[in-house]
């Protein structure tokens, strides 16, 4: 199941997100929003929001770093 995790270069939330998915040995691919600014407004479209981290799992998005949604999403 693909996970794509969008973060920008200071955000200690993404740092703490991707801790979170290594810990848990889940894959990821990573999108810096800062070296492609044109994914930061594809998520704008996307999702409407602007923060970072944003993960999309299997075409769920969750915003910001929250553990429980990401294990949920993972299962179905």
């Amino acid at each position: 199941m693909p996970v794509t995790v969008y973060t920008t270069t200071r955000c200690p939330y993404c740092v703490m997100l991707k801790n979170f998915l290594k810990e848990n040995e889940i894959a990821f691919q990573e999108v810096n929003v800062e070296s492609h600014p044109e994914k930061m407004q594809q998520l704008i479209r996307t999702t409407g929001q602007m923060g970072v981290p944003q993960t999309e799992i299997n075409g769920q998005w969750i915003i910001g770093f929250d553990s429980n949604s990401i294990m949920e999403a993972l299962q179905k």
